[in-house]
């Protein structure tokens, strides 16, 4: 199935991920940094060279007061759409031709199976305040105040999610979202939103595999909740409440016309909200398959609004105060640390726990991607923040929250990861566990969908309201000079 659905384009005989991602990367820059172009084109280690190039895209973002990230994100998105295909059962064609090709006979392929809708509306009390799961407590009012006000005088989140979440707090009406419908596409995600808008009342459309594994977890979510949930079926296939997790679900990568068919047709407002993730390349061809997904609703229908969490593993331009803030860690160490770092410092040739940012630079750059995620991980969430800035300017709603270095499964079997997860809390970076997580984004949800539509800024800026990144923005160490050690530190104490 590789080679199937959506897919990276065949050169020379061969699917190369690395090709696809030279490629893209220097059409992005190619018009405002042609340099950095050409050395992108001529990366022989993509590998690991691509650190370098992700960096750059933001750097040449920020030319022309920070509007020439519109250029890029404009240049990456119409790279990516040129170049990866999508197959049919008439043969490969490009990805807008997708919605145009012909279905074939019944049966034949997903794409020409129509799709029908099964709701779950559940029995649950509504829950009518915002609370915070957090280390086994539910905080909520003052506590989770206090709790904002921690996190931000420690530098954990940025001073805008505060605000926003104490905003959500003091407009308890906000979390009823029954007036949007949330699309919800990889609805059994861990750092989703669906539990927590179900749990405020909610209606969410869920799409995800069709895999029984799947549907259950998701199905006893929606049962026990206070919101409805509507879910993809196949429109031809009989199913009764007892077997739906074995009939619910559409596959993104191999189904895309009926799924749009099927959105195309719901009432809305519609918030498309992108939670997907697969392991390596796949995660390149799912994240495209939702980003012409989008595009081709938002063709259809004026009412789509486009949801985000991106990474905290990833460059991001950001505020002077957290410059300041990590200058001011950086010139005061702990004793420990003030006693070890000039030995680290030295015997690592200067490697080991770099400044985190030259003094009094704004927008300070903050270039946290780990090299085990790899470039197919960074191009696939790279595109996201792409689309939402092309999306803005188009005068869409668009919610894109960084989202905390959080322990979901995908991390903690990568043992490096998990190491240096269990590990980052010497350098200042809080680990969030899933529940706070995807509650706390779910929060930053309801307010980005309340609070709109307002003027567009720079999109740097847009980028960095409301972050909650877990320390990494304001850690006084260039993340990538710490990591090693927090892996060692952290081999011990690792959960797998």
């Amino acid at each position: 199935m590789a080679h199937s659905g959506v897919v990276f384009p065949e050169v020379d005989g061969k699917r190369s991920t690395s090709a696809l991602g030279r490629a893209v990367v220097a059409d992005a820059l190619r018009g405002v940094d042609p340099v950095g172009a050409r050395a992108a084109e001529r990366e022989t280690n993509w590998r690991q060279g691509y650190l370098t190039h992700f960096k750059r895209l933001v750097e040449a973002g920020l030319l022309r007061d920070g509007e020439a990230a519109v250029d890029v994100a404009q240049a990456g998105l119409a790279s990516l759409h040129a170049r990866m295909r999508a197959t049919t059962p008439h043969g490969e064609v490009p990805l807008a031709e997708a919605f145009a090709a012909p279905a074939g006979p019944p049966g034949d392929t997903p794409a020409g199976t129509p799709l029908g809708t099964a709701t779950v509306r559940g029995s649950g009390e509504r829950a009518a305040e915002l609370s915070l799961p957090l280390h086994g407590d539910r905080l909520r009012g003052d506590a989770l105040r206090r709790q904002l006000d921690d996190w931000t005088t420690r530098g954990i989140i940025e001073p805008s999610a505060a605000e926003a979440v104490r905003t959500v707090l003091a407009n308890p009406d906000w979390l009823d979202l029954r007036d949007q419908r949330v699309v919800v596409l990889g609805a059994g995600a861990e750092m989703g939103p669906l539990r927590s808008i179900l749990s405020w009342g909610g209606e969410v459309i869920g799409v995800d595999l069709p895999r029984a594994d799947i549907w259950k977890r998701v199905l006893d979510v929606a049962a026990s909740s206070a919101g409805a949930l509507h879910m993809p079926v196949a429109a031809d296939a009989p199913w009764s409440a007892h077997d739906l997790a074995t009939h619910a679900g559409a596959d993104l990568l191999h189904g895309l016309p009926a799924i749009a068919d099927w959105l195309t047709e719901l009432d809305g407002p519609l918030v498309l909200g992108n939670y997907v993730y697969a392991d390596g390349a796949t995660n390149v061809r799912v994240s495209m398959a939702v980003d012409v997904l989008s595009t081709e609703l938002m063709r259809r229908r004026a009412d789509v609004a486009l949801a985000f969490l991106a990474t905290p593993t990833d460059v991001f331009a950001v505020p002077g105060d957290a410059v300041e803030h990590s200058t001011r860690t950086y010139r005061g160490p702990s004793t420990p640390m003030r006693l070890v770092r000039p030995a680290l410092r030295t015997m690592s040739g200067g490697r080991l726990l770099r400044r985190n940012y030259a003094p009094g630079t704004d927008p300070g750059l903050n270039d946290s991607l780990v090299p085990q995620q790899g470039p197919n991980y960074a191009l696939a969430k790279r595109l996201q923040r792409w689309r939402a800035t092309v999306a803005r300017r188009d005068g869409r709603t668009v919610s894109l929250n960084v989202a905390p270095p959080t322990r979901t499964r995908s991390v903690v079997k990568n043992r490096a990861l998990a190491s240096a997860y269990a590990g980052a809390h010497r350098f200042g970076i809080e680990v969030f566990e899933p529940a706070t997580s995807n509650t706390l984004m779910a929060a930053l949800l309801v307010h980005d969908l309340r609070t709109a539509p307002h003027a567009p800024t720079t999109p740097w800026r847009e980028e960095a309201a409301g972050a909650v990144h877990g320390g990494l923005w304001r850690t006084p160490y260039e993340p990538r000079s710490a990591l090693g050690i927090a892996v060692v530190l952290g081999l011990g104490s690792a959960r797998t």
